[in-house]
């Protein structure tokens, strides 16, 4: 897991990708860090060591076997019970994968905002009705699904959702989906979010 103390009030966690906390989480923890929020990003793989992006598909397929959407709300969960009377605000981000568990989490009660890139498994819980503000950013085509279609069963208070010019990945730095106008953009909004909510 990945702490970082500020000593604020207001805390962020952040929900990786397949790939487990690699250098594009660690980037976006210490920038988080630097707006004067409290970070944790937990490790959902609990291995110390990050795949590779040329492992997509062994990381996919780890993180579908052995930790899966459940297991990933149940440990955010976990964290979520040991640290709210501590915040006056809790909020959460994820990508991909991340960014599902993220979904999952929006009926807690002690979350104040989630922000979900790229959560393309949103699609398979749709039925749920987010009790805090939701800021959704999704590619313009995904290769598994139809975005435009989501979006459409999306149409709920709570929830905003953009859909960007650019691909899966489009925020991180190490990917070759890397669309930097777009990633400083999203990542403003972002900032806007977690400070107006």
């Amino acid at each position: 897991m990945l702490k970082i103390n500020k000593k604020s009030d207001k805390l962020i966690i952040v929900v990786h990708e397949i790939y487990g906390i690699n250098q594009h989480m660690v980037d976006l923890c210490e920038l988080l860090s630097e707006q004067n929020f409290d970070v944790i990003c937990p490790n959902l793989l609990e291995q110390e060591i990050a795949f590779d992006y040329s492992q997509e598909e062994k990381a996919y397929h780890n993180f579908m076997d052995n930790v899966g959407f459940a297991n990933g709300l149940h440990k955010v969960k976990n964290i979520l019970l040991d640290i709210q009377d501590k915040y006056s605000n809790i909020f959460i981000i994820g990508f991909s994968v991340g960014a599902t568990v993220a979904w999952l989490c929006s009926e807690e009660e002690c979350v104040d905002g989630i922000v979900g890139y790229y959560g393309s498994r949103i699609r398979d819980y749709v039925n749920i009705y987010p009790k805090c503000p939701v800021f959704l950013l999704f590619p313009k085509v995904e290769k598994s699904f139809n975005v435009e279609e989501l979006v459409s069963t999306l149409d709920k208070p709570n929830i905003d959702v953009h859909i960007c010019r650019g691909e899966h990945g489009f925020s991180d730095p190490y990917s070759s989906k890397y669309n930097k106008e777009l990633a400083q953009n999203t990542f403003r909004e972002t900032l806007h979010f977690f400070k107006n909510n």
